[in-house]
């Protein structure tokens, strides 16, 4: 399994991105995806998470109401809009995929990890 991550850039405190996270192999659709983050001096944490059929999801408190994650398993694609962005959002920004079909929000229950997206927030 392979992850690519895509989508990040520089955007204006208030403004909009979203990331995409285009998945190899033929296991995609049959389990739960991951985004996570990392800001610079502080551990990775859960932004959001989405079943294998897509129809549950969850979210940090933080991005709750501003981040909507999604996924297309037909074309093996991950998502998140990000709205209404904070600095604070600034963060290497990763999907996963879990080896399972269900959310999880430890980094541990994760199996596969994409090589990261750089989202800056400027105020």
């Amino acid at each position: 399994v392979q992850l690519q991550a895509s989508g990040g850039g520089l955007v204006q405190a208030g403004g909009s991105l979203r990331l995409s996270c285009a998945a190899s192999g033929r296991t995609f659709s049959s389990n739960a995806m991951g985004w996570f983050r990392q800001a610079p001096g502080k551990e990775r944490e859960f932004v959001a998470g989405i079943d294998w059929t897509g129809r549950r999801t969850d979210y940090a408190d933080s991005v709750k109401g501003r981040f909507t994650i999604s996924r297309d398993n037909a074309k093996n694609t991950l998502y998140l809009q990000m709205n209404s962005l904070k600095p604070e959002d600034t963060a290497v920004y990763y999907c996963a995929q879990r080896g399972r079909q269900y959310i999880a929000i430890e980094l541990r229950e994760y199996d596969y990890w994409g090589q990261g997206t750089q989202v800056t927030v400027s105020s």
